[in-house]
């Protein structure tokens, strides 16, 4: 059964859960498959310990799960197949895509459509009848041509049910062509943890598999970390509610139920005790102005987790190094550092960007070949003047008279040439820059 769709989309069959309506993360999900089918937001924490495992991954950052730990599929596309260049009017790319969808996430790519010049870009169809329902896809032409661009757009409703079996092919034909595109389809309503097991694990206490960050535990053993015999209300002794065995229970910031720390809480609810035996917590960590991590990452069991850009113990060191370039657009001149947005500068150079040498050669001398080759094509570096000066830009004037008048209070250059005839210029900073000569010299009579 082929659908013709063309800026529209149409739903196919039953649409189940609309994910247009904003549902909450299952904090009740039993299982990482379960919250990652309950909101295309939802992401799941595969590290142990953690009470909160299903939120939105910026959720589950500020309950200290770290990126790394973090499952939020947000599906993918990938060109299987091209076709070659043909000798035809009429050309399709590319001739087979694989695409996995997450429930309630529009994937999207482009199609190029080739027709003969001053032809209209061809209205398509989608041959969907083996897919399951709740497929939606919009085709938008974005480009005339040639060739002309179309992009495809879909997204599923609903994860497929157990007895729709994948994976699903649609082709995608434009009116009056014989070739068409096909989309081979998988859907990520599975978490990738799943049947991965670390059996014995230390963070089950030795007594059950870890999978997805929760314990499996053997028979005989139950519990959220499988710390306690089946049968027994209560554990005999406060051990498992240590670190070590001269260790406060549960660090002193919880009680230990059942051979298991339920960590206190604190005053303000933002702030939290967690880990295995309340160890650690969301707010002790470096402060810079009065904000934990300087308002720039996530505390985490005492450590700044710093945001993308910033570094540092506290992430007060901005990664950015706009503030450290040089006239020259090289960071601190290559003669420094930029260390959270500061030069620290090499000796005997300094000033913010590493530009100022106070004791090196005089500005003037130092760039007097290149103000030769690039003013007057003379010079020991006129054969190797764009290679050696392109850090030197100049700006002619007529006279020394008029050079006075237009770069009035900068330091002026006199300096002689091989012909013994004196010029003048601007002193660049010692990195280069732009420098202003006048073209008559002084030359000794006869020259």
């Amino acid at each position: 059964m082929a659908i013709k769709l063309l800026c529209l989309c149409l739903l196919l069959a039953l649409l189940g859960p609309i994910w247009a309506k904003k549902q909450p993360c299952l904090a009740s999900a039993s299982s990482c498959d379960q919250c990652i089918q309950s909101s295309p937001e939802c992401a799941w924490c595969t590290a142990p310990g953690l009470s909160s495992r299903c939120q939105t991954s910026r959720g589950l950052r500020r309950a200290g799960c770290r990126k790394s730990h973090i499952y939020s599929p947000q599906g993918e596309v990938k060109v299987e197949h091209s076709r070659g260049p043909a000798d035809v009017v009429s050309a399709l790319q590319p001739e087979k895509l694989y695409l996995r969808l997450r429930p309630g996430v529009k994937m999207s790519f482009p199609l190029m459509v080739t027709v003969q010049k001053g032809q209209p870009v061809p209205e398509l169809s989608a041959d969907t009848s083996n897919v399951p329902g709740g497929l939606n896809i919009t085709f938008m032409a974005t480009k005339t041509g040639p060739p002309a661009q179309v992009q495809v757009y879909v997204e599923a409703a609903r994860c497929p049910s157990d007895d729709e079996m994948g994976p699903w092919s649609v082709s995608i034909t434009p009116k009056g062509f014989s070739m068409s595109t096909t989309l081979e389809i998988t859907f990520e309503c599975q978490c990738g943890c799943v049947g991965i097991r670390e059996e014995n694990s230390a963070a089950c206490s030795g007594r059950g598999a870890l999978m997805c960050g929760r314990c499996d535990c053997y028979n005989s053993f139950s519990g959220k970390e499988c710390q306690r015999e089946s049968g027994s209300l209560v554990s005999p002794n406060e051990d498992y509610c240590r670190s070590d065995p001269d260790a406060l229970v549960c660090s002193g910031r919880g009680l230990c139920v059942e051979g298991f720390c339920e960590c206190e809480r604190r005053i303000n609810p933002a702030e939290i005790y967690s880990g295995r035996y309340c160890e650690c917590s969301n707010f002790d960590c470096e402060r810079s102005n009065n904000k934990i991590c300087a308002g720039h990452g996530l505390c985490t069991c005492g450590e700044c987790l710093c945001d993308e850009g910033w570094t540092g113990e506290d992430c007060s060191c901005s990664m950015d190094v706009n503030s450290c370039m040089a006239t020259n657009q090289k960071v601190c001149n290559d003669r420094g550092m930029c260390q959270c947005g500061t030069c620290v500068c090499m000796p005997p150079y300094a000033d913010p960007t590493c530009e100022s040498c106070p004791t090196c050669q005089d500005t003037c001398m130092q760039h007097m070949e290149c103000v030769q080759c690039r003013a007057f094509g003379m010079g020991t570096k006129k054969d190797s003047c764009d290679q050696d000066c392109g850090h030197i830009s100049v700006e002619m004037v007529e006279t020394t008279e008029e050079l006075l008048k237009t770069e009035n209070g900068a330091k002026i250059c006199k300096m002689r040439d091989e012909n013994d005839c004196s010029f003048y210029y601007t002193a660049p900073s010692s990195s280069g820059g732009q420098t202003t000569v006048a073209r008559s010299k002084e030359c000794p009579r006869g020259l």
